[in-house]
């Protein structure tokens, strides 16, 4: 099992020491030093609004325009940086079981969405309101159940836009499913036969749901998962490069050299190198690998993003917006 641990390296903070179940901060608060010199590996959920300014917020190696209403969803193990003081954003962190009996989806709102009119409005007073309740009632069953339900409503309400999507596809259940269990199990295996077995279904069948919706074969969808989890720790952490190929399930550095470098397109030696410049130019396409509006996984490309309305996946008639610093949702 990969720790997703970044120690040394910095990691999110929050206003005590000990982080509570659902709690607000500022932006400034999540960057583990001055002027986000480094991404951090994030160990909560989020939501992060921005307030004021304007720029450009690195997630998982993608570059996302922010301006006020902006909202990003950042999942717990992405890795973010928000060079520079170039805006300011309320941040909404919680832990994973703080909606645990509430029927809501966490992983339901977009990763980057601009609000505008009735539907910033309304945001923007529920995260407010949020915040001050964090301050004032946090402590208590009652206080406690307050915060847990204004999320719950929070989060219901950036759902809604997505509620009619195209969901009822046979291939987008099968690929869904084979993402999600993606997710649990990359760290163990690569093979695209055992999660077929694990899911009651053929490797045909995985491979066509995941060329229906991404381009890409269910044996890429796997190796990108493994892809980006080797960027974010080489990224975030400082563990040595030899160890988090073992934490990957490669048992020998040289066969983790020669993957990293076929899917990413430099070695980890020189990706690493690299995390301390400025995101301008290392602009890389991760593609999700839970669910179309999850958390990210995906080929590196470089130069190249995605557009924000379709998840960073690769469409059938190509990636929309180009190349060339292209922005869009991670």
């Amino acid at each position: 099992m990969v720790s997703t641990d970044p120690s040394p390296a910095p990691s999110i903070g929050t206003a005590s020491p000990v982080p509570d179940e659902i709690s607000t901060f500022a932006l400034a608060d999540l960057a583990g030093d001055p002027g986000w010199r480094r991404p951090v590996l994030v160990e909560r959920e989020l939501l992060i609004l921005t307030t004021r300014g304007h720029g450009d917020a690195e997630l998982d190696f993608h570059m996302l325009p922010c301006r006020p209403g902006t909202l990003l969803r950042v999942r717990a193990g992405q890795v973010l940086r928000c060079a520079g003081p170039q805006f300011d954003a309320t941040v909404v962190g919680w832990t994973a079981g703080a909606l645990d009996g509430l029927a809501v989806d966490p992983d339901a709102p977009q990763t980057w969405r601009q609000l505008a009119g009735e539907d910033e409005d309304a945001v923007i007073n529920e995260v407010s309101q949020l915040a001050v309740d964090c301050q004032r009632h946090s402590a208590g069953p009652a206080g406690r159940a307050l915060l847990r339900h204004q999320l719950a409503v929070l989060l219901l309400r950036l759902a809604l836009p997505g509620a009619a999507g195209s969901g009822h596809r046979p291939e987008v259940e099968t690929f869904q499913r084979f993402c999600r269990e993606v997710e649990h199990r990359y760290q163990v295996t690569r093979r695209v036969e055992d999660y077929a077995a694990a899911l009651g279904c053929s490797v045909r069948t995985l491979t066509r749901a995941c060329l229906a919706e991404t381009g890409r074969s269910a044996k890429q969808v796997i190796d990108e998962r493994v892809a980006l989890q080797a960027a974010r720790l080489l990224a975030a952490s400082d563990h040595p490069i030899a160890q988090i190929g073992r934490e990957l399930g490669f048992s020998e550095p040289t066969n983790f050299g020669r993957f990293f470098t076929r899917e990413i397109g430099v070695s980890p030696g020189a990706f690493r190198a690299a995390r301390d410049q400025p995101p301008a130019g290392r602009v890389v396409r991760p593609r999700p690998a839970v669910e179309p509006t999850g958390a990210n996984a995906g080929r590196f490309r470089s130069g190249t993003s995605a557009d924000p309305a379709n998840g960073g996946h690769a469409t059938r008639s190509g990636m929309p917006g180009g190349s060339g610093g292209g922005t869009g949702r991670a």
